[in-house]
């Protein structure tokens, strides 16, 4: 195992002082992709997908759960497994507690192609509360680039062989009444990094809802800044 070299103080606090310029600098292109990525066009879904939960049968609007954006992982799970994917529980195992993205009106859930009779057992094994879905019977994870039937025209992460196969991936939908708009997904090392409130709300059309952020016209009184008098402890939210 290679270690990092031992200086004086002097010399790391010019070695970190060199690397905040360039750190700083990706925060502002961040900051740029993200704005970008506000600005992207939307898709309206006019399919009726109809999934089973914890309280049953579930169309694509009730995951929304009243509130106008929802966010959606893809949790590699097929029907013929046994066990949801190793990868798809570590990243699930990092998702923070959900009050402070709804209360940001941004619901979170977690859709599989199992059936919930397998993923009800599993989840309960994992621990999680968070609301998980079965797409079993709909191809909602086909629609959306996250099941496959082959390898045909996959992407180069996915290898060769026509084989059926998942991918890891997010998705993101904005809710106009009872119109729902697709805004953006992404897949596999997309997802590096993701989990906390932020980098979540950081995927939406609506993002954080901050002053500050670009475009204009989306921020709302939802919009809680780190240290800011309207964030709270998660459980201090009306909602």
């Amino acid at each position: 195992m290679t270690l990092p070299r031992i200086v004086s103080r002097e010399e790391w606090h010019a070695a970190r002082e060199e690397l905040l310029v360039r750190e700083k600098a990706a925060t502002r292109a961040r900051d740029a992709l993200n704005a970008d990525r506000r600005r992207l066009p939307m898709v309206e879904i006019d399919t009726e997908y109809v999934f089973e939960g914890g309280d049953g049968k579930a169309t694509l609007l009730d995951l929304f759960a009243g509130r106008q954006q929802l966010i959606v992982y893809h949790f590699m799970f097929a029907p013929e497994w046994d066990a949801g994917c190793r990868s798809c529980s570590a990243f699930v195992d990092q998702i923070g507690h959900l009050a402070h993205l709804r209360a940001r009106g941004t619901e979170f859930a977690v859709i599989s192609r199992a059936p919930y009779t397998k993923i009800l057992p599993f989840k309960a094994r994992m621990g999680w509360t968070l609301p998980w879905y079965s797409s079993y019977g709909n191809d909602f994870n086909y629609g959306f680039q996250a099941s496959f039937a082959t390898g045909a025209g996959a992407d180069d992460e996915n290898g060769e062989g026509g084989e059926p196969y998942e991918r890891p991936g997010m998705s993101c939908f904005l809710r106009e009444r009872e119109r729902i708009f697709h805004t953006y997904s992404t897949y596999a090392r997309g997802l590096d990094g993701l989990g906390s409130t932020t980098s979540l709300l950081d995927l939406t059309a609506l993002g954080r809802q901050e002053e500050w952020e670009q475009p204009e016209g989306r921020a709302s009184s939802l919009g809680a800044p780190a240290g800011s008098e309207r964030l709270r402890y998660h459980d201090e939210y009306e909602d």
